[in-house]
């Protein structure tokens, strides 16, 4: 119940006046029955205004540390996380992914949406990354159909790094349900589970209109970091020698 009085009556009203995000493909959501909803990840708004455009609530895991803060505001935030269709999981230790796919797994048994985002993070500049294979095994381990989402505009309104951006009207897109029973028994394949993903990314690339990179996200990220280092290393022993070299002019001047 708490969920339903935070979208509908709390942040859910304000969201859709402010921003009136505009919905595309809803009638691809089953009304009942379980589904995975796999999405581009631009920003930590997604989790926000995807659910919004429905009328059926989706579940995501999170960080368990949202779950177990101590004092008043742990437990308005454990309030709100678990209100807003969040289950806790430990992301830290080595069964960070089989954990999180267990919990997956328990949501669509009951018969609800599952959201996940297959990059695994969100996109630093919102590029469309490499897919990780636990969305496909979660989907033939559950023989649940996938739609494929894409959101556009979050990384406006919250752009990565930033609380606050600037305004803008959200779309969010769903695809068909893609159907992968005729992989029945493959799970363990990773040839299958490679090929099912890359489906998937393939749709929300569609969807999306994104620039599609085969890397994963946290690798490009890590790239990004280290070009941005050595470049402001460059920077530095350029204007260092600049510096220099003036010194020396003005000491031969005098």
């Amino acid at each position: 119940m708490f969920y339903w009085f935070l979208k509908w009556v709390a942040i859910g009203p304000l969201l859709r006046i402010v921003f009136r995000p505009h919905v595309e493909g809803a009638e691809h959501v089953p009304d009942d029955g379980a589904a995975i909803l796999a999405s581009n990840h631009l920003s930590y708004a997604d989790w926000l205004f995807m659910p919004l455009t429905l009328t059926r609530r989706v579940t995501f895991v999170a960080k368990a540390e949202y779950f177990n803060s101590p004092g008043i505001k742990g437990w308005f935030q454990k309030k709100f996380f678990a209100g807003s269709g969040q289950v806790p999981i430990d992301r830290s230790g080595a069964s960070a992914a089989e954990g999180a796919l267990s919990a997956a797994k328990r949501i669509l048994e009951q018969g609800d949406l599952f959201g996940i985002y297959p990059e695994g993070t969100r996109s630093h500049d919102g590029k469309l990354y490499r897919g990780k294979t636990g969305v496909a095994r979660l989907a033939l381990e559950t023989r649940v159909p996938v739609i494929p989402v894409a959101v556009v505009g979050t990384d406006v309104v919250a752009p990565p790094g930033k609380k606050f951006g600037t305004f803008t009207r959200p779309v969010v897109r769903f695809g068909r349900p893609l159907d992968f029973s005729r992989y029945e028994g493959m799970e363990n394949d990773r040839y299958i589970l490679r090929s099912i993903t890359d489906e998937i990314m393939y749709e929300i690339m569609r969807l999306s209109g994104q620039e599609y990179v085969d890397l994963y996200a946290t690798r490009a990220k890590e790239e990004s970091k280290r070009l941005d280092k050595e470049a402001a290393e460059a920077t530095a022993q350029a204007k260092a020698k600049a510096d220099a070299e003036a010194e020396d002019e003005q000491k031969k001047a005098s």
